[in-house]
């Protein structure tokens, strides 16, 4: 049985927002903001906020581009980001072996 150290678990992914986030990115394809905002039910602001954390910490990218005169803001997870996100999945599992 693996030993569970509560202090790997880290407190930016523990969000279930951000947690959310790099779920639905963990796949690898590009998402833009409003698939997001449509999908976890939030508001712009506490989307944007969720994000940018996310963008500091190197776990996202972001991209934004104009298609058809449109704004559009995408993202895509970091392989930082997806190897911290699988780091924090092992870790929690390990609250279930307990």
């Amino acid at each position: 049985m693996s030993k569970l150290n509560i202090e790997n678990i880290d407190p930016i992914i523990h969000s279930k927002y951000r947690l959310a986030i790099l779920a639905l990115l963990a796949g690898g394809d590009e998402i833009d903001f409003n698939f997001f905002k449509r999908e976890l039910d939030i508001t712009d602001g506490n989307l944007s906020i969720h994000l940018k954390r996310l963008e500091e910490k190197s776990f996202i990218t972001m991209k934004k581009q104009f298609v058809k005169r449109k704004p559009k803001t995408s993202y895509r997870i970091t392989e930082n980001g997806l190897q911290q996100y699988k780091q924090y999945l092992e870790e929690i599992s390990k609250l279930f072996t307990l």
